[in-house]
């Protein structure tokens, strides 16, 4: 199964995840409250199948991309 996760910025020495990243989906800075969304990657994967992790759900909700996902289903 694919995540889908952000690369965490904002802290040094942190531990890597498990893999490699197929593709960047995007980022998120907790400290400068930043958030960069590649929303077209971040569609195809949903499509594809992909699995969002909790944060990237939540973050992803803000930014309404399910809204887009469904409009992209209906046509």
């Amino acid at each position: 199964m694919v995540k889908l996760r952000l690369k965490r910025c904002g802290r040094r020495q942190r531990s890597r995840r498990e893999g490699r990243d197929l593709r960047k989906v995007g980022f998120y800075d907790p400290i400068k409250n930043q958030t960069y969304l590649n929303v077209p990657a971040i569609l195809y994967l949903l499509e594809k199948g992909a699995q969002p992790t909790g944060t990237v759900h939540d973050i992803s909700k803000k930014a309404e991309v399910f809204k887009e996902l469904r409009v992209n289903q209906t046509k």
